[in-house]
């Protein structure tokens, strides 16, 4: 599609929140069924991106409010997003909240672990959560608040199934660091990069165990989670203050998933229903994501701003 013809070129995402922007561009021969995006629609951007006012304005103008885009429609997209005053305009148009898509969820049904969940009313048929569902929802609203919020930026983690700490060091050939050099080294990680760098915390958790650095990004390369994944599930991530979060999943020895973005929200509808429920719980919850996704249930976020049960010294020659 050639975008500059659609009459979109040159819209930045702050104009979808300006009626006027857009009913002009509107006015003067914008498609109203295309978009900015080769990949979804004008009014799919506006559901994320834009006001209530602009999703009304570009829903009274398109041939289908409907109309779906890798599997979603705009009103799934406004759910997503938690625009619940962009899903009213949307349904206030003729959208339909229970319209099938996404592995089972429809915006309605995605709805009921929303923070809206009484937004399009009763569901039809009384078709509520499965118990596996309910259970991946109660257990992601514990692991978020246990955690808390602090500042993770340059830390890189680990988090691993069914090993412990004991485990996780002897995998990776690590051995004990004094803990008054890990203290040293704690109190200004910039002064040694190396000495850093070669320094983990590994805490014992609830499912497995989780390695952590705080400043460094040496547990989330391959040869660190392949070496841990054998014979089972590792998740790693490295919170780059530069370009975000840069996750991997390591199993039975294996890359699996490389420079993927944990709890960054990206779905697609070739997804499973129970991604796409863990994706959507873990929006902008990076480190909870891994440690679901790894099956840990930790407690607290000891494991990455306290004490860990023991530090080590990885050795350097698969993370240099």
């Amino acid at each position: 599609m050639d975008l500059s013809s659609s009459g979109w070129s040159g819209i930045g995402w702050q104009d979808w929140t300006k009626l006027d922007v857009i009913r002009a561009r509107l006015d003067a021969g914008a498609d109203p069924d295309s978009g900015p995006h080769v990949w979804e629609s004008a009014l799919q951007t506006a559901a994320r991106e834009g006001s209530p006012e602009v999703v009304a304005e570009l829903a009274r103008r398109v041939t289908d409010v409907d109309a779906e885009s890798d599997g979603r429609t705009a009103l799934w997209d406004a759910v997503f997003e938690n625009r619940p005053d962009n899903a009213r305009a949307l349904v206030a148009a003729g959208a339909d909240p229970w319209r099938p898509m996404m592995s089972g969820w429809s915006p309605g049904r995605l709805n009921l672990v929303a923070l809206h969940p009484g937004l399009f009313g009763t569901l039809p048929g009384s078709v509520g959560l499965s118990a596996e569902e309910a259970a991946e929802v109660a257990e992601a609203r514990r692991l978020i608040a246990s955690l808390g919020s602090w500042d993770d930026d340059g830390m890189s983690l680990a988090c691993v199934a069914g090993i412990d700490a004991a485990e996780a060091a002897r995998r990776l050939a690590a051995v004990p660091a004094d803990e008054a050099e890990a203290e040293e080294i704690m109190e200004d990680p910039f002064s040694d990069m190396d000495a850093s760098l070669a320094l983990a915390g590994i805490t014992d958790v609830p499912g497995g165990c989780v390695l952590s650095q705080v400043c460094g990004y040496a547990l989330s390369v391959p040869g660190v989670g392949e070496r841990l994944s054998a014979g089972t599930v590792c998740y790693s991530m490295f919170a780059n203050p530069k370009s975000g979060n840069q996750g991997g999943v390591f199993r039975d020895g294996v890359t699996e998933d490389w420079d993927s973005h944990p709890g960054g929200g990206s779905v697609d509808s070739g997804m499973s229903a129970l991604e796409i429920l863990t994706t959507f719980l873990y929006q902008g919850h990076a480190v909870a994501y891994c440690c679901a996704s790894a099956g840990l249930r930790l407690p607290d976020a000891r494991a990455f701003t306290g004490t860990p049960d023991m530090w080590v010294r990885l050795p350097d020659g698969y993370w240099r």
